[in-house]
């Protein structure tokens, strides 16, 4: 079955075509990066114009690679939500009008689930054993899930404030380093040292969930307040210690929440997805504790992981970020699973009110 991914959520415009939720047959992205890099971050309005110019184009050449038509698709599919507003109305009526002129099946797709199943892109189907335990982390958002089957999630905890994502752009401006923020901190971070400040680490309660980095940019910034009163411009040293020991206190909450629920969970495997899924210090953290078999509570005590879960996360860089053969491997799972939210001809995916990737969370 080939599917036809649309991904518009935000500021990337993407098309894709996969060939039974695993194997990508193209995947094109145009980002508006240079665009975006002049105000600092993304602006709805000029995202929406951008996702205009370039939704055709993209779509004519995710074809062209693929090297089939749209007569050779057997669906098509978009994300729905959660994104920005008006750039989701460019993907979702492109798809709407393409489904209606060819009169192919119309799927709508939750961008969390999309970013899940980038792990499964060029790996085959059965390749990651259930349960599993999923980390999402990016601009702007951040949940841990509990996938049993495929298209059956779920919801163990989220962000109560700020994304990490959100928190590598935020640090990056006050230490001037740009945008986006996750690449310019970890560049930055390779040359420093991760223990030289202490920041906070907002675990919450023992049983919780949930993340919160609010406070952890408060500290970043009172930080940099201080060094500016203190000694004027920022030292290289200063920005590479406080990136570094930034990114730590990010990787050390993501890794010890996703590892204390593969242990409560009893999951065969670990799975990273979004765009701070691309972090290389991230997935080393991660790594060594499933290698070393344990992680630490919110208290600091050592806690042993038990059953040791396989890692896994995007095969490639691109399935990290904002792409569009995620939206059409998740497609087909949620198709072969029952499960899609819609599966119409020329209908407008925005009319859906239902736009919860979740089936239940755990309270």
């Amino acid at each position: 079955m080939k599917i036809l991914g649309i991904e518009t959520s935000c500021d990337e415009t993407a098309a894709a075509v996969v060939e039974n939720g695993v194997h990508v047959m193209s995947n094109i992205i145009a980002s508006q990066v240079p665009l975006h890099q002049q105000t600092g971050g993304v602006v709805p309005e000029v995202a929406a114009r951008e996702h205009v110019l370039k939704m055709i184009p993209v779509i004519e050449q995710a074809l062209k690679e693929a090297k089939v038509q749209l007569r050779d698709i057997d669906a098509i599919a978009a994300t729905q939500g959660p994104g920005l507003l008006s750039s989701l109305i460019i993907g979702t009526c492109t798809a709407s009008a393409l489904a209606l002129s060819c009169r192919k099946p119309l799927i709508g797709v939750n961008h969390i689930a999309g970013h899940i199943y980038a792990n499964w892109l060029n790996r085959d189907a059965d390749a990651i054993p259930f349960p599993a335990i999923i980390l999402t982390a990016s601009g702007g958002h951040n949940e841990l899930v509990l996938m049993k089957a495929h298209a059956k999630f779920t919801l163990l905890g989220e962000t109560l404030d700020d994304a990490a994502g959100e928190a590598f752009d935020k640090v990056a401006r006050l230490l001037g380093l740009g945008y986006p923020g996750g690449p310019q901190v970890a560049r930055a971070a390779h040359a420093g040292n991760p223990n030289r400040y202490a920041f906070p680490k907002a675990y919450m309660h023992e049983q919780s969930y949930d993340f919160s980095f609010s406070g952890l940019k408060t500290a970043v910034l009172n930080l940099v307040k201080a060094e500016h009163t203190v000694n004027g411009l920022l030292s290289e040293e200063f920005i590479s210690d406080c990136a570094a020991s930034f990114q730590d206190a990010v990787c050390e909450i993501l890794s010890d929440k996703l590892l204390r629920a593969v242990k409560t969970h009893n999951a065969k495997s670990a799975l990273l997805s979004g765009g701070v899924s691309a972090n290389q210090r991230l997935r080393e953290i991660i790594g060594n504790k499933i290698s070393h078999g344990y992680f630490f509570d919110h208290k600091g005590r050592k806690q042993d992981i038990g059953r040791k879960p396989e890692f896994y996360f995007p095969s490639d860089y691109s399935f990290c970020t904002d792409n569009a053969a995620m939206i059409a491997g998740s497609a087909f799972f949620s198709h072969t699973s029952g499960k899609e939210k819609t599966a119409v001809y020329g209908r407008s995916l925005l009319a859906d009110p239902n736009l919860s990737l979740y089936y239940s969370r755990e309270r």
